[in-house]
């Protein structure tokens, strides 16, 4: 288990390398920030010494052997908007952006499993195919669509919830169901299929020929096994809320590292970019590692010998 667990770490140290170098060399291409600092009536000798101070003239390759130097240490630079450490300004959205995350996954498991324990154990039956029908529906709906629609319905017209900003409890019902939903959708998908394909395997005949009950069969011998594939795909679901919460916290100003990573995209603001994709990919390879090793608490059979 050491030994495995440690491939791992050195794994995620390769992954975050090539991360780094893609979100480097890609943000280089997207323009010059300098003319987004300078004011229009800068002359070209001044944008030229600007560019020079911040080094934005030294070789792609310096840059980022400059860069890489300061990421191992934590050292990300300032950020070119807001004039402060990036990783800072990251770290200050983190917890916003991690509520968010754990609610939409608590949200996704609490209906997911549910509803595909309920498709399977009544299937081909009218509540199997509303169950079917509402998660395909899940998977299909945008995000950015429902959250408007939840908008429109819950602020606009009942007054119920605010529309948008954090602060009270009220103010996280629509991002989380929005958040939630396509993975609520998915879990509820691959739980009925994976029971499915658990209850028709022998030691599930054998368990209901020696008198067990049906319940004793199917939670404690069918879902538990049939849970290895649904934990994969939380795993993968939990990280896509992290880093890929930009449209939620967009359409509800939540403020998250995806909003920020937003506004830094448009104002070209390289460090703090950095930061915040280096972030987010950390927790979603760690969070991976995490649901491999979640494998041994429910399938003994599951070993990560030498």
């Amino acid at each position: 288990m050491k030994r495995y667990i440690l491939s791992r770490l050195i794994q995620l140290v390769f992954v975050l390398l090539g991360i780094s170098v893609v979100v480097f060399f890609i943000l280089h291409l997207s323009g010059d920030p300098v003319l987004l600092m300078v004011s229009p009536e800068a002359s070209a000798e001044q944008i030229e010494q600007l560019r020079e101070q911040m080094g934005f003239n030294d070789p792609l390759i310096v840059q980022y052997l400059r860069f890489l130097g300061g990421a191992v240490r934590g050292d990300f630079g300032e950020s070119l908007k807001y004039s402060k450490p990036a990783l800072k300004l990251v770290l200050q959205r983190l917890p916003a952006t991690l509520i968010l995350a754990l609610l939409g996954t608590i949200f996704s498991v609490i209906i997911g499993i549910p509803a595909g324990v309920l498709s399977a154990t009544h299937r081909e039956t009218p509540l199997d195919f509303i169950v079917r029908t509402v998660a395909l529906l899940g998977q299909a709906v945008p995000a950015f669509w429902l959250g408007l629609m939840l908008m429109l319905l819950f602020s606009v017209q009942l007054g119920w919830l605010p529309p948008f900003g954090r602060g009270t409890v009220a103010h996280l019902v629509m991002p989380v169901i929005t958040a939630g939903s396509f993975s609520a959708a998915a879990i509820a998908r691959l739980t009925r299929s994976s029971l499915l394909e658990v209850m028709g395997a022998d030691f599930v005949r054998t368990a209901r020929a020696k008198g067990l009950a049906e319940r004793i069969v199917l939670y404690k011998h069918s879902l538990r096994n049939a849970l290895l594939p649904v934990v994969t795909m939380l795993g993968m679901e939990i990280g896509s809320l992290i880093g890929g919460a930009v449209i939620t916290e967009t359409v509800f100003s939540w403020p998250g590292i995806g909003s920020l990573i937003v506004e830094a995209i448009y104002a070209r603001d390289y460090p703090l970019v950095q930061a915040g994709v280096f972030v987010a990919a950390s927790l979603f390879v760690v969070i991976t590692l995490l649901v491999d090793l979640a494998y041994t608490l429910l399938d003994p059979r599951v070993h990560y010998g030498n």
